[in-house]
């Protein structure tokens, strides 16, 4: 599997997975390379082989429907950069400010509050993605989706 890192360093893939993400939170939920060359402006040979390192890092998924291909986004393997990233959100640098006032930030509340309420939310919104992904396969007549489900649950059970 491809390092999450260098699949989404570039800004193409990016792109199309905003393009995804939009589509899942605003359409259908899947889009076909055709409906994303339109909405890319790129090629249908650049974007397919976008598509291809996308679906290798398993951030995009792919349902055949008759001689279609329609691909849909799997946020699933971000929560690596979540976790990466997560450290360094909370964190007050020296000479950096708070409000546009030139003093620094306050904190209301514990840092160990903050991780706790980070890792509750974290946990809460990865496992309802997942549920309404599941879902989404369900209705759709993914074969797998049940097993799938419940594997993603015990994963952030165990994270958590």
């Amino acid at each position: 599997m491809p390092d999450i890192f260098d699949v989404v360093a570039d800004a193409t893939r990016r792109e199309m997975l905003q393009i995804l993400l939009d589509n899942q939170l605003h359409g259908t939920g899947e889009l076909s390379v055709s409906e994303l060359v339109t909405r890319t402006g790129l090629t249908q040979p650049t974007v397919s082989k976008q598509l291809k390192v996308l679906r290798e890092a398993g951030l995009v998924g792919v349902r055949e429907d008759g001689q279609h291909r329609l691909y849909h986004l799997d946020a699933t393997p971000l929560e690596e950069l979540e976790d990466w990233a997560i450290p360094f959100l909370g964190v007050s640098l020296a000479g950096t400010t708070g409000q546009g006032d030139g003093a620094e930030s306050e904190r209301l509340l514990g840092d160990d509050v903050v991780a706790a309420a980070t890792t509750v939310g974290s946990a809460a919104a990865t496992t309802v993605f997942q549920v309404t992904q599941a879902w989404r396969e369900l209705q759709t007549g993914g074969k797998d989706a049940a097993t799938k489900l419940s594997e993603s649950i015990r994963k952030a059970a165990r994270r958590s």
